[in-house]
């Protein structure tokens, strides 16, 4: 865990963007096509953290960007390899373009100056998605990574911007993942070995005081 005097330099708000992951309301709204992610997301306060953190990145001047996951109704360009895959082929919910299903999910406020970047295909926010790109075009050197789900898509994110070069920052309250007690072990034996891991009051004060 970075001291408060590293992550304030770490997060500095001209070189930092807040990455959130899957929080979209197939995911993780009130209709998500996965219940159980979307209940532990909401009872564990991780979706209220987000919102808190988009807040304070917006107030701060920090670039802010949503990566969802999409499909074609005619589920072209979409991958088939996997168990995970071909389960939620069968969900009654469906993560289509242009749906509500791919909005970003209250109560997170989406600025005029957020980047959405939507994917179709993989397990991965960063990978092949056109992410690393655009966070070099806006000269991103830290990532401060929220969302769901710590069983895939945070862990593929994290490993991702960190093979990329960046320096990661993981907020271990502002993430979720199923059952509720993985997330801390995700946490502690595998995202803790690679990236920052901090609280949501801490950026939210380091922020705080960067933009002050």
């Amino acid at each position: 865990m970075p001291s408060y005097e590293q992550l304030v330099e770490q997060l500095d708000p001209v070189s930092t963007v807040l990455l959130t992951v899957e929080c979209q309301e197939g995911v993780v709204g009130k209709e998500s096509a996965m219940p159980e992610l979307a209940r532990e997301m909401r009872e564990s306060g991780a979706l209220g953290n987000v919102a808190r953190l988009v807040d304070a990145a917006h107030a701060a001047g920090v670039q802010v960007m949503h990566a969802v996951a999409e499909r074609r109704a005619d589920g072209r360009g979409a991958n088939r390899n996997a168990r995970l895959f071909r389960a939620a082929e069968r969900l009654p919910v469906r993560q289509e373009v242009g749906s509500w299903a791919v909005r970003v999910a209250e109560p997170i406020v989406v600025a005029e100056s957020d980047l959405v970047m939507p994917r179709l295909h993989g397990l991965s926010p960063v990978a092949g998605t056109g992410v690393d790109a655009v966070l070099r075009n806006l000269g991103c050197r830290s990532v401060v990574v929220v969302g769901v789900s710590a069983n895939v898509a945070i862990l593929n994110a994290v490993f991702d911007l960190v093979n990329l070069g960046y320096q990661v920052v993981v907020v271990a309250d502002a993430i979720a993942g199923v059952p509720g007690e993985y997330t801390g072990m995700v946490v502690r034996h595998s995202l803790g070995l690679v990236a920052g891991v901090v609280g949501v009051e801490e950026v939210v004060r380091c922020w705080g005081e960067g933009s002050g």
